[in-house]
């Protein structure tokens, strides 16, 4: 047998708040990049002259944002730091790592 309880009213704006957040998440679940993520995107894309970029991955840090991009039909990984004043860094390419 299911069992309900009814919620004071003193905690519906908890509740809401909540809601909010998840509707925030799901935005970036929906493939759509953060600020971080769009400046890495763009100076990729200049740093390359190639405009066929891809969103591989990111690591968000207080000092910066780790974005992996992928460059090209083959996805030549790439990867830039972006930080919290819209500048970015670090762009370099990583597809010599790892290889002898």
């Amino acid at each position: 047998m299911t069992t309900f309880r009814l919620i004071p009213l003193a905690f519906m704006p908890a509740i809401a708040a909540l809601s909010a957040c998840v509707e925030e998440s799901s935005n970036a679940s929906a493939g759509v990049p953060t600020a971080a993520e769009q400046v890495c995107l763009r100076d990729v894309t200049a740093t390359t002259n190639n405009p066929d970029v891809v969103l591989l991955g990111s690591e968000f840090s207080e000092a910066g944002t780790l974005v992996r991009v992928g460059v090209g039909p083959d996805r030549a990984p790439w990867q830039c730091i972006a930080y919290s004043d819209g500048t970015t860094a670090g762009i370099e390419f990583l597809g010599n790592e790892g290889t002898l």
